[in-house]
C-alpha cells in the first residue's frame, strides 16, 4: 500500500498545512520521507574553505542568502517485511530558537504510524538534529521495550571524547552537540546494536559506515528487485553538486568528507539509483547526473 503523499490534517484543529511526507515504493519495500522542518543557518557554514565572495555568488545564483538560509531536515520511515525502521529521529522540540524544526515525530504519527510500531532505528550519526527527537519529552516511554537502535561503533566511540578541532561551527553549537550525544547515550545505551562497517538491518535495508562527516557517519541503502535508494545522511547538501570540495563547518573530518562525498555522487550517477539526504529540500528525492567535472541534481517529478 502506498501512503498518500499529500498531508491531510489529522483531527480537529490540526495546524499541519504543508506537505510533510512523501511516499516511495522501492520494489517490495515502502519508504516514507518525513520532513522534520527547517532551521536557519549562516551561509558561511556551507563553504568554510572558500573565498566569501565565491560563496556569496553561489547563494545569490540560488536565490538564497546572502547571510543565512533555511536548512532542510528529513528522516525516513521504511517498512521491510515485518519491520518498521526509522532512519534518524530529527531535532526534537526541546531546543530554543528553532520553532520550525523538530516536527518529525508528530508528523510520523500524523501519517498514521504509531511510534510503538517502530522496531528499529538507524542513526546516520549522532548530531543533535539526528538524535534529538529521541530525547524529547514523552518519547522514550512510547517506544517499544525491545527497540533496536543501530549505529556504527566508531560513532559511539567518537562521542565518548568528541574532537571539534576541524569543525567551524557557531560558538554555542559544539557544547550542545556534545551534551545532546551524551544525553542520548545515557538514555539509550542498552538499546544500541553497533556495527563495524556494514550491517543488514532488515531484508534489503543495509547501513554502511562511510566516515567523513563524523568518524562513524553511515549511509543506508534500500534495495528491492531492480530498485535502489540511498539515504546519504549529511554527506550531501545542495551546494555539494556544484562544489563537492567545499567544506561544511559541521564536518569533523572535512577532507575525508570530500572524498566520500565525491565517491558517493559518482556511484549514484553511475547506478541511476534514487538519492535522499537529510539536508536536501523536501521531499529530497532525485537522481544524480554528471555535469562535466561536477554533478547535477535531478529531482523526481512529484507523484501524488
Amino acid at each position: 500500500m502506498k501512503p498518500d503523499n499529500i498531508t491531510n490534517p489529522v483531527g480537529p484543529g490540526s495546524d499541519e498545512l504543508v506537505p510533510s511526507r512523501y511516499a516511495l515504493q522501492i520494489g517490495d519495500i515502502e519508504v516514507l520521507v518525513i520532513s522534520d522542518g527547517v532551521l536557519p543557518l549562516p551561509t558561511e557554514t556551507m563553504s568554510t574553505n572558500v573565498d566569501p565572495a565565491e560563496r556569496e555568488a553561489w547563494f545569490k545564483d540560488m536565490f538564497l542568502g546572502p547571510d543565512a538560509f533555511d536548512w532542510a531536515l528529513n528522516v525516513l520511515v521504511v517498512h521491510s517485511g515485518d519491520q518498521t525502521i526509522l532512519i534518524d529521529a530529527g531535532l526534537g522540540g526541546q531546543f530554543e530558537g528553532f520553532p520550525r524544526a523538530g516536527q518529525a515525530l508528530r508528523r510520523i504519527e500524523a501519517a498514521g504510524i504509531d511510534l510503538g510500531s517502530v522496531t528499529d532505528i538507524v542513526l546516520t550519526h549522532m548530531h543533535m538534529d539526528h538524535v534529538g527527537g529521541l530525547i524529547a519529552d514523552d518519547v522514550k516511554n512510547r517506544l517499544r521495550p525491545d527497540l533496536r537502535i543501530h549505529v556504527a561503533a566508531a560513532e559511539v566511540d567518537f562521542w565518548a571524547a568528541p574532537d571539534f578541532s576541524q569543525t567551524d561551527m557557531p560558538d554555542p553549537v559544539p557544547e550542545v552537540l556534545r551534551s545532546t550525544a551524551k544525553q542520548f547515550l545515557d538514555q539509550y545505551h542498552n538499546k544500541l546494536q553497533t556495527f563495524a562497517e556494514e550491517h543488514e538491518v532488515a531484508p534489503g535495508v543495509v547501513a554502511r559506515r562511510t566516515g567523513g562527516h563524523t568518524p562513524g557517519h553511515s549511509v543506508v541503502s534500500v534495495t528491492s528487485g531492480a530498485d535502489k535508494l540511498t539515504f546519504a545522511g549529511d554527506l550531501v547538501f545542495p551546494v555539494a553538486f556544484d562544489h563537492p570540495d567545499w567544506h561544511n563547518g559541521f564536518e569533523h573530518e572535512p577532507e575525508e568528507a570530500v572524498r566520500v562525498r565525491v565517491r558517493l555522487l559518482q556511484d549514484a550517477a553511475a547506478s541511476g539509483e534514487l538519492l535522499v539526504a537529510t539536508h536536501m529540500p523536501f521531499p529530497s528525492v532525485g537522481h544524480v547526473a554528471l555535469n562535466g567535472d561536477r554533478f547535477r541534481w535531478v529531482p523526481v517529478s512529484w507523484d501524488f
